[in-house]
């Protein structure tokens, strides 16, 4: 007999839902994620926290900062686990270049939005992010909002 493995139908890990609160986020990238073993092992689990992470250009490369991977107790029994080491970003030299320009001349931000899962590979997806003023915050919730009450009016009327 076979192993009936429940897979999810969605291959997010985790979501970064605080980054699309406190930035206006504009271009969008794919990145890979150089990981050990047992870092993969505990994302098989969603043992991860990205709520403050953020890229570092450095020396033409990129790197993830302020990732949390917990370790799983069965896991890493035999290998010495650093839960928020930093991890590097596999990108096009294109991709970074246009990374490292936007970070430095126009005052922009690289933060990890979303890690998923793409085939067999673990992706980050990493985004240009400028930062929001508190009255820019309260607008967007204003807005939001406002279509959530739109919605329920058109689907009083169409009852």
């Amino acid at each position: 007999m076979s192993k009936n493995k429940s897979k999810t139908t969605s291959g997010t890990i985790a979501l970064n839902k605080k980054s699309r609160h406190d930035y206006t986020l504009t271009d969008k990238f794919e990145a890979g994620l150089v990981l050990q073993g047992w870092e993969v092992k505990s994302l098989r689990q969603g043992k991860i926290q990205i709520v403050d992470t953020y890229v570092l250009l450095q020396n033409g490369e990129a790197y993830l900062i302020g990732g949390n991977i917990t370790p799983l107790p069965s896991a890493s029994t035999h290998f010495v686990t650093d839960p928020i080491r930093t991890r590097k970003l596999l990108l096009h030299r294109k991709e970074l270049s246009k990374l490292e320009e936007a970070v430095q001349q126009k005052g922009y931000t690289c933060v990890c939005t979303a890690l998923y899962w793409k085939k067999h590979m673990i992706k980050a997806e990493i985004a240009l992010a400028k930062g929001k003023q508190d009255h820019d915050k309260r607008e967007t919730e204003k807005n939001r909002d406002w279509d959530r009450q739109k919605m329920r009016i058109v689907r009083q009327h169409n009852s």
